[in-house]
C-alpha cells in the first residue's frame, strides 16, 4: 500500500519535529528538509501529497522555493501550507487573499495545523487562472503590427500589472486594518 508523503521544509528541527507530532495518525511518511535547496531537491524527486514551507530559509528562501513551485505546472497541484512567524514579510511578497495555498502563523496549535492542511487540500484543487499577463504570449503577426506599437503595448501591460498588484496589496492592508478595528 502506497503511503502519502508530506514534506516539511523548515530550518528549525524543533518545528519539523512539532509538525510531525501534530499530524493526525494516518498512512503517510514525513520527509524533512532544513533549507530551500534541500526542499526543492525533494520536491523534484518525490511524489508528494503536501508541502509545508517555511518562508524564511537559509540557502534558498521560502519565497524563492514558492516561486519555483508556482512556475511548475505539476508542483503547483501539490497542496501547500506556507509557514512564518512574521506574516508581514509574506505579505510584502504575496498579497492576500491566498488563492492556491494556505498560510499559517508560527507558533501554531494542532487544530490550526489540521485546518490549514484541509484548506490547502481544497485550494490545490482550484483551477488556475493566470494572475500576470505575459506580454510575450500575445501573438501578433509582425506584418500586421508595428514593432514600436507592440513594445508600447507590452510596457503598458507591465505597468498596469504593477498597478494591479499595488492595489491588491492596499486592499489586503485595508482588510487587515478593518479586521483589527472590528476585533
Amino acid at each position: 500500500m502506497r503511503s502519502n508523503k508530506i514534506l516539511v521544509i523548515d530550518d528549525s528541527r524543533v518545528i519539523r519535529a512539532r509538525v510531525k507530532e501534530m499530524l493526525p495518525p494516518g498512512n503517510f511518511v514525513v520527509l524533512e528538509a532544513k533549507d530551500g535547496v534541500e526542499g526543492l531537491k525533494l520536491i523534484s524527486q518525490e511524489s508528494l501529497s503536501l508541502i509545508m514551507l517555511d518562508f524564511l530559509l537559509p540557502k534558498l528562501s521560502g519565497w524563492e522555493v514558492f516561486q519555483q513551485i508556482q512556475q511548475n505546472n505539476n508542483w503547483q497541484k501539490i497542496p501547500l501550507v506556507l509557514m512564518s512567524g512574521r506574516k508581514e514579510e509574506v505579505l510584502e511578497k504575496i498579497q492576500e487573499p491566498f488563492e492556491y495555498f494556505e498560510f499559517i502563523s508560527k507558533p501554531f496549535e494542532q487544530r490550526e495545523l489540521v485546518a490549514a492542511i484541509k484548506s490547502a487540500m481544497q485550494k490545490a484543487k482550484l483551477p488556475r487562472t493566470e494572475g500576470i499577463i505575459n506580454p510575450t504570449a500575445i501573438q501578433v503577426p509582425l506584418e500586421d503590427a508595428n514593432l514600436n506599437e507592440v513594445q508600447l503595448l507590452t510596457e503598458k501591460v507591465t505597468k498596469m500589472q504593477t498597478e494591479i498588484n499595488q492595489l491588491k496589496k492596499q486592499i489586503a492592508q485595508l482588510i487587515t486594518w478593518l479586521h483589527h478595528r472590528a476585533s
